[in-house]
């Protein structure tokens, strides 16, 4: 399956910001603005687009290890060793996912100093150039928030940058970045004009992806959309294990299946928008609180819908909340309009929903959750034929977490 990569990539990093900016109080957009500079830096260096390619898509994602390095933040004092973690997991994602282009070391020494007094010790020169570039622009957002500052406070910028210059920062990386960083920049990369900023500067690329690579890159979304609420924490693995299992027991071709494991892994990810308030009320919600629950299959849609190649993949991923007689939402399709798939996916969301511990429920066993379904298919609402299936496969899956991929027939 070809897809735009750059595409997919902007989509999954305006999610990892998102939960970036909730769970550990970093900038709004932290990792786009990361990427507009490394691609003006960049450019200015002459590299070629490939290098360019990679050293963005790795600013985008230098944080990816988010997951990771919250557990092992709250779990361990050491915070050097916790950073480091950060760094190797975040390597070892970037890593499974097919941009087509090398990334060796470009998150993993993106908290290297040109005086080898970073994390790994190493100095200018032991570490790639675009590590380098993603260190100078990380430290520099995270010091000045540059999508707030005044055009005044660039002078202060500047001066940061020159002090730390064989200290901090390599010299290449701090030339480049005085020579780009200027009133107009500064502009470009506000809220408002970041996600423009973004398309601009990133190269197109096309890249034809097989099961596996589409497994990989499900794997990293889930994570990052998961960790938005301590009881959704396994919400978007499940589903998509669960749709994965449910692909093996229709006999789906193996591109068919990755293709609805993804779409099952992303089709939360609208519901970063939502407040952690609402999603882990333990009350009944008020009409307005559940319309901004509602919204987030929108949001989902949105984000999925501008990438080239996921047509069939955004429909599934945002027609779970859809019903056979057409009241669900977000469009309020109906049967006629709903294949397979969406009918799939909306009989493993409410499983899920169900069988998961929530604020408003305990954990329940398949027996306690197939009569929710059964009374949802009889009114209408879903599918008889894919409920009576789920009573099938399921079942040994009582309280238990479904495996993923590879663990599973």
């Amino acid at each position: 399956m070809k897809i735009h990569m750059n595409e997919l990539i902007q989509a999954i990093a305006t999610a990892l910001d998102i939960v970036e900016h909730e769970l550990l109080g970093a900038s709004t957009n932290h990792g786009k603005r990361i990427a507009v500079l490394c691609a003006l830096m960049g450019r200015e260096l002459k590299l070629d687009d490939s290098e360019i390619k990679a050293i963005t898509t790795c600013a985008l994602f230098h944080d990816n290890a988010l997951t990771e390095y919250i557990q092992y933040k709250f779990e361990h004092k050491d915070q050097e060793a916790n950073i480091v973690l950060h760094c190797e997991f975040g390597q070892r994602n970037v890593e499974m996912i097919p941009f087509g282009f090398d990334v060796s070391g470009l998150v993993l020494y993106h908290h290297e100093h040109a005086d080898g007094t970073g994390l790994y010790k190493k100095k200018d020169g032991e570490f790639p150039l675009g590590a380098a570039l993603i260190a100078i622009a990380d430290m520099i957002d995270v010091q000045f928030h540059l999508q707030n500052i005044s055009a005044d406070k660039i002078p202060n910028v500047q001066e940061k940058v020159k002090s730390q210059t064989g200290k901090l920062f390599t010299k290449t990386a701090a030339d480049a970045f005085l020579k780009i960083f200027n009133e107009d920049v500064l502009h470009s990369l506000r809220d408002k004009n970041i996600n423009e900023t973004v398309t601009k500067s990133i190269p197109t690329w096309e890249v034809d992806v097989d099961g596996e690579a589409m497994i990989s890159i499900a794997a990293l979304a889930a994570k990052i959309i998961d960790y938005k609420s301590p009881f959704t924490r396994n919400h978007s693995v499940q589903i998509a294990n669960r749709a994965w299992l449910m692909g093996g027991y229709y006999g789906f071709d193996p591109i068919k299946r990755a293709k609805v494991y993804l779409a099952a892994s992303l089709h939360d990810l609208g519901k970063l928008a939502t407040p952690n308030a609402i999603l882990d009320k333990p009350d009944k919600l008020t009409d307005d609180e559940f319309e901004t629950i509602k919204a987030h299959v929108k949001g989902t849609y949105d984000m999925l819908c501008g990438i080239t190649g996921f047509e069939d993949i955004c429909h599934w991923a945002s027609s779970h909340h859809e019903k056979l007689n057409g009241s669900g939402y977000c469009f309020g399709i109906d049967e006629e309009k709903l294949d397979f798939i969406d009918r799939l996916l909306a009989c493993t969301d409410i499983y899920q929903a169900v069988s998961e511990e929530r604020p408003y429920h305990a954990r329940r066993s398949h027996d306690e959750t197939m009569p929710i379904l059964w009374s949802m298919a009889d009114k209408g609402f879903i599918d008889k034929q894919i409920v009576e299936d789920f009573d099938t496969v399921m079942a040994i899956y009582s309280n238990k977490d479904v495996p993923p991929p590879g663990e599973t027939p």
